[in-house]
């Protein structure tokens, strides 16, 4: 994922622990009113913290963005977050151009051209993560010392962070 510099510190920490991730699941609601869920490639996260994302502009989802959440999850570096937030579409041909990427061309086979191509840009408006930078023996002595008296400790930071748009 390509990263603009952030104009706020809260979104600087955020873009850092979700840059190496290559993968976002992305909830929405289906028609029937149903939390549903599906994995999204990060294209880019812009200065104002927006993530933007290739998609099908026939898919169900573009009726539904008005509420969105984005999921990362880094199981090796036990880094974890969610953002929550709202969806836009633009079909800015410079835009696709500019982020496409060969890797798309499977779902998009006439790449730029395809017409059904378009961007999904989630604005974020509050995030919330769990970052356990340790190694894995550190978090697994942590995770038995919390069993041990009932309470987390030292299972790394946690914060939520809102007003992020």
């Amino acid at each position: 994922m390509h990263t603009e510099p952030q104009a706020k510190p809260e979104l600087s920490h955020i873009c850092s622990l979700i840059e190496s991730i290559p993968v976002a699941m992305l909830t929405t609601f289906d028609n029937h009113g149903a939390l549903v869920s599906q994995p999204m490639v990060p294209l880019e996260m812009d200065a104002q913290g927006a993530l933007w994302f290739f998609t099908d502009l026939r898919s169900e989802k573009m009726e539904h963005l008005q509420v969105v959440n984005l999921s990362f999850s880094d199981t090796e570096r036990s880094t974890y977050v969610s953002i929550s937030g709202r969806g836009e579409i633009h079909d800015d041909r410079e835009e696709l151009e500019r982020l496409w990427t060969p890797l798309a061309r499977p779902w998009f086979p006439d790449g730029v051209e395809s017409t059904h191509l378009g961007l999904l840009k989630i604005v974020p408006h509050a995030a919330e993560y769990w970052d356990v930078p340790h190694g894995r023996m550190v978090r697994l002595a942590a995770m038995a010392a919390s069993a041990v008296v009932g309470r987390p400790v030292a299972l790394g930071e946690h914060q939520t962070l809102t007003d992020l748009s």
